[in-house]
Order: structure tokens, then C-alpha cells, then sequence
């Protein structure tokens, strides 16, 4: 089975080796038809720290890191 790869904005790169990235979703309200966002955090692993605030980024899910970090950084040019 493949591994999910979502695309997102780096929203903190505060902690070592860690960032938190923001992936937004669109959708259509059900009854209203009317575009909903909504948004959702991960914790990524990050390992030379070279992602800054504001980075477009795609995340891997992958086997635990920790206990909060499930998702990897593969690469810096999302769309």
C-alpha cells in the first residue's frame, strides 16, 4: 500500500529536528454546497533542520518517530 504524501506550510521550526507543517483541505459542504476549508497540523521530521516558516512542503507518513511525529519531509516544492 503507498504511503500518503500530503502538501502543506511550515508553521513552526522551533523544536530540533522537527516541524510543524499546516495542510489546508477543500471540500463541499454536504447540504450547502458552499467550499469549506479546513486545516489540520502534523509534526514532520526534519533531520538537517532546513525547513523554515513559510516553506511549502510535501509530508510522508512513515513509521513512529516519536510519539506525536508520524510524517517525514520529502521534498520543499509543493504545489
Amino acid at each position: 500500500m503507498p504511503k500518503r504524501i500530503l502538501h502543506g506550510v511550515v508553521v513552526s521550526d522551533k523544536s530540533n529536528k522537527t516541524v510543524v507543517v499546516k495542510v489546508e483541505r477543500r471540500y463541499s459542504h454536504p447540504l450547502l454546497q458552499k467550499t469549506v476549508r479546513q486545516s489540520k497540523k502534523y509534526k514532520a521530521h526534519d533531520e538537517h533542520n532546513k525547513f523554515k516558516i513559510g516553506d511549502a512542503v510535501a509530508i510522508q507518513e512513515t513509521a513512529p518517530i516519536s510519539k506525536d511525529k508520524h510524517w517525514i519531509v520529502v521534498s520543499d516544492n509543493a504545489v
